[in-house]
């Protein structure tokens, strides 16, 4: 196991220290940077040392930040501007994010833990890539005219029908804390591609790179209150925002739980929900694949961003003639990965985002092995702050454990054998979940009828976790309601409207 004992933080850059400098960071209601009464901390994960005061947001916040989305929506140079005039700061906002891509990667590593290469390599150019994709499709958003067959019509009139795309509303954007800017970006940018306004709350734990966010968009020209940002904490901000009768929408990305209880909220006034959840991937190695890629992949899978990743490959089917082997494969990329700070340019796996969540994960491992598992590699807890887990593989469970069944977000695979296709696909559905699934195997035709079988949003064939800002991201059962990226993720910022005339 690395040794932790003496783990430090590296030096922060100019710009971000000169950025953490201020206290507190405040809210952004109406164009106006805001100070709060109150305030709370966020920490470096690695170390548990302060950070920064973030200004923490209530109700009272929450109605102002909602009127300001209100009135940018109906009056002010926002309604005004045309669709290629919203496709123009669309872009603008990429090229800002993109100039200071060291910078943002920098914060998202020291609020959140993930080493630094996550950010800067993948989910900050994933943000940006966002921001482009949509301002594509901001001046793509068509009607249609439609042929009717009404007959009675007065003499020598006729029937004139089509549809027009408007946006939703005011929209309460509700995000995560494993990967921030990007998960922000997949609301932000159809939103207002669509023409809507938004009112953006982070999660506590890692608003940093949300309020940077928001300062360089208004420096690329977002009119005021086109986006408003509250921070705070969820039973107290996110709670106002859900339930809040000026909200028209609420796009959010969490856990299954959290997604309950904004469904119980939003019926107040019927909000438009699109919900991005839990899950508890299966990723399925059939007896041809390729180990020299199937083995990596799929620790990749599972100890990318240190599990925290809502598609992690967190349930391991491999075919019995190779188990021993995949397994095995898997320890040992577990047992040499390089632990440290995030900031570390050798470090591979950062810790978890706080102390709390990595005792939970500790807490399931703890619970795997009483109920009867075996830990291959990993299971411990490490680092000054407690924060860091082992990476871990546990064999020997069954399908009625927690450690099988109820999402981690850890760096946890739980191995399991089968023996045929029918047996795997049985298992990889038996699950509440189903965001996601990869198929490992050199058969297309196998790939391509498993892909099929299994009950997932996205499903990879020899990899995971490969994004692009036009592939549709979402899942099926208990994994949420609608998708986020891709074409179609316009149309849950928009309303279709009919419009019927005799003329």
């Amino acid at each position: 196991m690395t040794d932790l004992s003496a783990l430090t933080a590296p030096a922060h850059s100019a710009a971000a220290a000169a950025f953490l400098s201020r206290a507190p960071h405040g809210h952004l209601i109406g164009g106006n940077w805001q100070s709060a009464s109150n305030s709370f901390d966020t920490r470096d994960p690695a170390t548990g040392k302060v950070l920064a005061a973030v200004a923490k947001g209530d109700a009272a916040t929450v109605d102002r930040a909602v009127a300001a989305a209100r009135t940018a929506l109906e009056a002010g140079a926002w309604p005004a501007m045309t669709p290629m005039d919203r496709a123009k700061l669309l872009w603008a906002i990429a090229d800002k994010l993109e100039a200071h891509i060291d910078e943002l990667a920098e914060l998202e590593t020291l609020d959140q833990g993930k080493p630094l290469y996550v950010g800067r390599w993948a989910e900050i150019p994933g943000a940006i890539a966002q921001f482009r994709f949509f301002g594509g499709l901001a001046n793509q958003i068509e009607g249609k005219s439609i042929p009717t067959s009404v007959n009675y019509q007065p003499p020598g009139k006729e029937v004139f029908a089509y549809t027009v795309k408007e946006p939703v509303g005011v929209v309460a954007a509700i995000v995560p804390w494993n990967s921030p800017l990007v998960l922000t970006a997949m609301k932000l940018a159809p939103a207002l591609a669509a023409g809507c306004t938004v009112v953006l709350k982070p999660a506590e734990d890692t608003s940093l790179t949300a309020i940077r966010m928001l300062e360089l968009m208004v420096e690329a020209g977002l009119p005021a209150g086109v986006v408003n940002l509250v921070t705070g904490f969820g039973a107290d901000c996110g709670a106002a925002l859900a339930a809040h009768r000026g909200v028209d929408k609420i796009a959010f990305t969490g856990s299954t739980a959290t997604g309950r209880a904004i469904i119980d909220a939003a019926k107040g006034n019927f909000k438009r929900l699109t919900l991005e959840l839990g899950g508890k991937s299966p990723v399925v190695i059939l007896p041809d694949a390729d180990l020299s890629m199937a083995i990596p992949g799929a620790a990749n899978a599972i100890y990318f961003n240190g599990g925290q990743v809502c598609v992690a490959g967190s349930r391991l089917y491999v075919h019995d003639s190779l188990f021993d082997q995949v397994v095995e494969g898997i320890a040992a990329v577990a047992r040499g990965m390089v632990l440290g700070h995030g900031l570390d340019q050798s470090t591979q796996m950062g810790p978890l985002v706080s102390q709390h969540h990595a005792a939970k994960v500790a807490q399931y491992i703890a619970d795997g092995k009483k109920a009867g598992a075996s830990v291959v590699a990993g299971g411990e807890t490490a680092g000054p702050n407690s924060s860091f887990i082992t990476p871990t593989v546990l064999t020997d469970v069954t399908a009625d454990m927690a450690v099988v069944r109820e999402e981690i977000f850890g760096p946890v695979v739980v191995a399991q054998r089968y023996s045929d296709l029918d047996e795997v696909v049985r298992a990889g559905n038996d699950s509440e979940y189903g965001l996601a699934a990869s198929i490992w195997t050199e058969s297309l035709s196998s790939a391509h009828r498993l892909a099929k079988r299994l009950r997932a949003g996205t499903v990879w064939i020899n990899t995971h976790s490969m994004y692009d800002a036009a592939l549709p991201i979402g899942g099926m059962k208990q994994s949420g309601w609608g998708r986020d990226s891709g074409v179609g993720a316009l149309d849950n910022y928009l309303e279709t409207k009919t419009v019927c005339a005799v003329v």
